[in-house]
């Protein structure tokens, strides 16, 4: 039965229902995987900061993209994998840490479709009227049915009114996933023009590579990210959602910099190059 208490501001996480078995399993899959996301995220930025090749305007921009995963991942995995280790009646969040988590939840997931310095500051006012509009409500349970706190769940902890919520939740989705696929679109009809007029098979080639390993990426974030919005819509489903919020997290966050960084030639000549020089091989 679910209990109802006014405004209380101990809230109880539902987390992954997960058999004893399986924890041994996902616990370190998803403890390895923020493993490799800090490792691989933090290694980029000290790369860019430490080589003054690399102090350039487009490698700034793109310190960006690591910032992003390692506050996202951090936000929410450490606690999750606490949460697995503790049995569900001892999952307890305070209703202020829930909407700070919920607050940065709901901006590494903007950010990642702009992913501009401006673009943060757009992102910080969607995201800061989305979870205004839930704070303003009473709250009659306690129960947020989901591994870590996010909008939706906060405002199913309302016996109010949700509509305004709910209007907002989908304009707000509608516009940043038109600008997002529209960008997108946009973007590789005019990077196929480009291919199709030109006759540099090196040129041609290198964005084939790059298009499509980025496309790989970004399409795995849209439909984990559309997932959970529709699959909120149905409780029966509700371990899937768990899943593909996670997800949402962990797989950008792992090949961001492998793609993004390892497909620069002067991301990769300065780590070869940082290698060298701790190894003692010469460079020439």
């Amino acid at each position: 039965m679910e209990n109802y208490t006014l405004n209380s501001f101990t809230l109880q996480l539902e987390g992954l229902n997960l058999r004893k078995a399986s924890v041994y399993v996902v616990f370190p899959f998803f403890f390895f995987s923020y493993v490799f996301v800090m490792f691989m995220n933090l290694g980029i930025l000290v790369l860019v900061f430490i080589d003054k090749n690399l102090h350039q305007p487009v490698y700034l921009l793109f310190c960006n993209l690591p910032v992003n995963d390692i506050v996202g991942n951090s936000i929410m995995l450490p606690r999750l994998l606490v949460d697995m280790l503790r049995p569900p009646s001892e999952r307890f969040i305070s209703y202020y840490e829930c909407v700070v988590q919920a607050f940065t939840t709901h901006m590494f997931g903007t950010t990642a479709h702009t992913l501009t310095v401006s673009a943060w500051g757009v992102a910080f006012m969607l995201v800061a009227v989305l979870l205004g509009l839930t704070v303003r409500l009473n709250r009659c349970r306690t129960l947020i049915t989901n591994p870590y706190c996010d909008n939706a769940s906060l405002f199913k902890l309302s016996c109010e009114d949700v509509f305004v919520n709910n209007i907002y939740g989908l304009v707000f989705t509608v516009v940043l996933f038109t600008g997002s696929i529209g960008s997108m679109v946009l973007t590789y009809s005019k990077i196929t023009v480009v291919c199709l007029t030109s006759k540099n098979k090196s040129l041609n080639g290198k964005a084939l590579k790059t298009c499509s390993t980025h496309l790989v990426v970004y399409l795995s974030m849209l439909i984990s990210g559309c997932t959970v919005i529709i699959l909120h819509r149905f409780p029966d489903y509700s371990d899937y959602r768990k899943l593909c919020a996670i997800l949402f997290h962990i797989i950008p966050g792992s090949l961001n910099p492998i793609i993004y960084g390892m497909q620069s030639a002067e991301i990769c000549k300065s780590l070869s190059k940082l290698f060298r020089s701790k190894s003692g091989i010469p460079t020439f």
